[in-house]
């Protein structure tokens, strides 16, 4: 494998004459150990397989070239360095496809991002909407707004830039564990969502501020848990930290899909639970009947998990760029990974009837208060005594003024 030929390459003994077996000079592609240059006869011109690099539109089906000089030795540019022909890997019209793709998912992650952010001004600004569902509605939309936001930063700083890879830099390593932990954190919040709504129904009995502690300790600190192993084993085990930690190509992911899919099940189970004690305990015609916001916010979680569900399926599952469903994977991605914070905000928010009735009142009390004082007008100069006029009824500015303390 890719590893054994990193730890091999350039120890076996060299046939005079040839020019030796070596690793590529470039840093990311020795980090990834995939670019070894066999032992290659003089006046040969050598070729390896491309590297697997879609963000830069490398091809992995095209081939590198590494010239063997007459003499023995590796050709040099202009630089005093041995030098190797990746000119060829790129391709061009697949590059500009998939930095069309980048820029819809930008686009994509900030229009979620709006809804968001409107979805959580009007969670926090009515008090009638002040309850233990809503407030984890309020964590489930802030946790995906700091990972869009995430996102953004990554499409429009890490994936444009063969720089950053390449450096490796630090800030760029921490960029994709905060992204990370905010992703893992939209799983948590989602099997809160779907645990808050079996306590409501099964258990009923239950302290409210006692389960919104543990619900801030699921949502917040077990991703904390999660990342943190999954990057030890990274860092220290796998060693998989090249090129900004882009691509995981070891065992070390299953240290991270594993408890999403395990969040992902339990949701599940509560959320099916959940909807068989409203249709056969507390059905409309029931003595006691499920709320009406218990019962869509349930349904609103039903659509989310398969959804959520669906996009951790399709991750490891990435067709070879030849496959006639590569570009069919490659859409189907844009459309559900960026769009998700939009769904939550229509589903949990927008189609919310409590949000409804909040935003209807609001409008109610601006609208009164705009037609209480439009009935006011004031007449005289600014230095006379003035009168105000209520409804065609002349008032003196003393009685005026209490009148409006009223």
């Amino acid at each position: 494998d890719s590893l054994s030929v990193f730890k091999n390459c350039g120890n076996n003994a060299p046939t005079p004459g040839y020019c030796p077996e070596v690793f590529d000079n470039l840093l990311y592609f020795m980090l990834h150990g995939e670019i070894c240059w066999q032992e290659t006869p003089p006046g040969i011109i050598a070729n390896h397989s491309c590297p697997k690099m879609p963000h830069l539109g490398f091809d992995p089906s095209r081939f590198a070239y590494k010239e063997c000089l007459q003499n023995g030795s590796w050709f040099i540019n202009h630089e005093g360095r041995e030098w190797s022909n990746y000119t060829q890997c790129v391709n061009k019209e697949e590059f500009e496809f998939l930095t069309f793709i980048n820029k819809l998912h930008v686009i994509g992650y900030g229009i979620s991002l709006v809804a968001l952010v409107i979805s959580l001004w009007i969670f926090v600004t009515f008090r009638s909407l002040r309850c233990t569902r809503i407030r984890i509605h309020t964590q489930l939309f802030t946790s995906f707004i700091l990972n869009n936001i995430m996102w953004i930063i990554w499409y429009e700083k890490v994936i444009p830039d063969p720089e950053v890879t390449r450096d490796n830099l630090w800030w760029c390593q921490s960029l994709h564990i905060i992204k990370e932990y905010f992703m893992v954190a939209n799983y948590m919040w989602m099997l809160c969502e779907g645990l808050h709504l079996h306590l409501a129904l099964v258990v009923v009995f239950v302290r409210e501020e006692r389960t919104m502690k543990w619900f801030f300790v699921i949502g917040w600190g077990i991703p904390v848990v999660i990342v943190m192993v999954h990057s030890m084993v990274r860092y220290y085990i796998t060693k998989d930290t090249f090129m900004c930690w882009l691509e995981e190509m070891s065992y070390s992911s299953w240290f991270l899909s594993v408890p999403v899919v395990i969040t992902l099940t339990l949701c599940t189970i509560f959320l099916i639970n959940v909807l068989r004690v409203i249709l056969t305990i507390m059905h409309p015609n029931s003595p006691n009947p499920a709320p009406v916001g218990v019962r869509r916010a349930a349904r609103a979680a039903l659509i989310l998990i398969p959804l959520f569900g669906l996009q951790f399926i399709l991750l490891p599952m990435v067709p070879a760029q030849q496959h006639p469903l590569y570009h069919f994977y490659i859409w189907l991605c844009l459309i559900i990974v960026p769009f998700q914070g939009l769904c939550c905000s229509c589903l949990f928010c927008f189609a919310n009837q409590d949000v409804h009735q909040a935003l209807k009142g609001l409008f109610h009390r601006s609208m009164h208060r705009n037609v209480r004082w439009s009935n006011y007008h004031y007449t005289g100069a600014i230095d006379s005594a003035g009168i105000y006029v209520v409804n065609g009824n002349g008032h003196s500015h003393r009685k005026s003024t209490d009148t409006t303390r009223l």
